[in-house]
This record gives C-alpha cells, sequence and structure tokens, in this order.
C-alpha cells in the first residue's frame, strides 16, 4: 500500500509542478540496470554481466557470485522498485506508439531495417542475422512491438550498422524471450514475462528487463555500455541512451536558476513526467503494481 502512495505522490507532484524542457532517456531509473526480473535472477555458470542486477518485487537472486560483475546487486531494493515502475512505464509507451511496418508472420533473419517501429502481432523468430541500419541518422530509434514471444535460433545475430550512442533499441515483448545458444543479440529487451538466455547467448549493448517473471542466465555476456565491435567495459554506445520523442537526453535546456528553488520537488517530478500518463493511467493495473 504504501508503494502504491508513493507512485500516487510522484503523479500528482508531476501534475501539479511546471512541464520542463528535460527529458529522461525512454527506460528512466531502469537504464543502469543490465539485469532486471520481477520475480527472480538465475544464473548457472561463468556469466559475465556489466551494469546492475536487481529484483523486483522479488528478491531472490541466486547464482551471481559465480559472474564477473561490473556492477551492483539491488534485491527487491528501492532501486530496484523504481527501475521495475520505470520499465514498466517504458514498456507502456514503446507499446503505444504507432507502428510504420507490419512484420507479422515474417522470420527477422536476413533482414535490414532502418529506424521506425515494427508491429509482429503474435511471435517473433530470428533466425540468422536482422541488421539495423541507423543511417547516420540522429536519434534513431528501432521498436519491435511483439505481441507475444520473442525467440532467437542458435548462431542468430543482431547487427546494428551506422549508428551511434544516441541509437535507441527496444524489443517489447507480450510473453517471453528466449536467446538460443550462441546467438549474439543487441538491444534492450522488456518482456511483460520472462528471458531465458541458453549456454553462451550474448546480449551486447543492452538489456533483459523481465517485468513480471524471471531472468536465466547460463554460461553468458551481457552487456549494457560496450563498443560497436562488442568491447566489454568501454562507454561508447548504449542503445538504451533515446529519450521520449526522439529526443535525446543531453540535448535538452538547461533549467533557469530560478527553478534550482524547486530541485526536490522537480526531481521526483522528472522521474515520471514523461511517463506520467501511462503509470498514473494504470494504478489501477496488476501489471503496473505487481
Amino acid at each position: 500500500m504504501l508503494r502504491i502512495h508513493s507512485i500516487k505522490l510522484a503523479c500528482l507532484l508531476a501534475l501539479a509542478l511546471p512541464a520542463t524542457a528535460w527529458s529522461l532517456p525512454i527506460l528512466g531509473a531502469a537504464q543502469s540496470f543490465t539485469v532486471l526480473g520481477g520475480a527472480t535472477v538465475t544464473n548457472t555458470g561463468l556469466s559475465t554481466i556489466n551494469g546492475d542486477v536487481g529484483t523486483a518485487p522479488g528478491t531472490a537472486v541466486t547464482g551471481i557470485g559465480a559472474t564477473t560483475l561490473f556492477g551492483t546487486v539491488h534485491s527487491g531494493d528501492p532501486a530496484a522498485m523504481l527501475a521495475h515502475v520505470d520499465a514498466i512505464a517504458a514498456s507502456d509507451y514503446l507499446a503505444g506508439l504507432s507502428f510504420t511496418r507490419d512484420l507479422s508472420g515474417q522470420d527477422l533473419g536476413g533482414m535490414t531495417l532502418t529506424a521506425g517501429v515494427y508491429r509482429l502481432t503474435s511471435s517473433a523468430q530470428l533466425t540468422g542475422a536482422l541488421t539495423l541500419d541507423a543511417q547516420n541518422m540522429a536519434n534513431a530509434l528501432f521498436v519491435f512491438q511483439i505481441g507475444s514471444t520473442l525467440t532467437t535460433a542458435g548462431a542468430s545475430s543482431v547487427n546494428v550498422i551506422n549508428g551511434s550512442a544516441d541509437t535507441g533499441v527496444f524489443f517489447d515483448v507480450g510473453t517471453s524471450a528466449v536467446l538460443g545458444a550462441g546467438s549474439l543479440f543487441a538491444g534492450n529487451i522488456i518482456a511483460a514475462d520472462s528471458i531465458t538466455f541458453n549456454a553462451a547467448a550474448s546480449l551486447l549493448c543492452g538489456r533483459a528487463l523481465a517485468l513480471n517473471g524471471s531472468v536465466t542466465l547460463d554460461t553468458n555476456l551481457v552487456s549494457r555500455d560496450c563498443a560497436a565491435g562488442g568491447a566489454l567495459g568501454t562507454t561508447s554506445v548504449d542503445y538504451g541512451s533515446e529519450g521520449f520523442a526522439g529526443v535525446a537526453a543531453d540535448a535538452q535546456d538547461v533549467p533557469e536558476p530560478g527553478s534550482l528553488l524547486l530541485l526536490p520537488l522537480g526531481l521526483l517530478a522528472l522521474a515520471y513526467g514523461r511517463r506520467r500518463a501511462s503509470i498514473c493511467a494504470s494504478l489501477p493495473s496488476h501489471r503496473a503494481l505487481s
């Protein structure tokens, strides 16, 4: 009940305070997380994770001691809970975008796509290579609205070319995602249920965010922030830095000095300002408050 009241308070503050020119990345507080499970996060084998790991509202995180972790574990703490709320809001936002092309029933393998919103009304299959060409366009945004499952075959890949640090790649999955053994994926997966990595599957320049279920790892390389060539630990590319409405966060205006008097409340409103409609509208929903 305390959590519900906290979210409602943030909504009221966001509505009451003047609109700000700032813009947050689509993922909000979830951006620092590479792996986030709604129920549990489980790892088997010697995985490497670049970024934070967390669970909310669940608290179970197992097997992470066997990983090489460049980040912090958040087990049901306030940081994880806020990331969970923001991941839900991001999923709602992505699902609400108007699609530019319908790919329903088509295998994504072998395709070369430019920036846009792509709809797949049921499941999505990736066999082979999917190439996403940002065409050197500022704030290029790729969104895949997937009605049910996302499945990648073994040794399949997602390649982003002609992109930059402000390129956004998002897979909004209606149920669960499974990455095949040895597959090489790029982009942010937000799944309503679970995300499963088969042995030696890699997720570079992206995140695995499971809203209600679990994230299961098995000897994987997962990085939210890496070089175009896949070098772990560098900071040159993050395909989750794209902001709302295609506006990068670092391109926004700086507030006037007088507005700094509202900073304590403004920061709270900022965390929900661009996402307040989807969060507030979903307050009665079990999805938003699970």
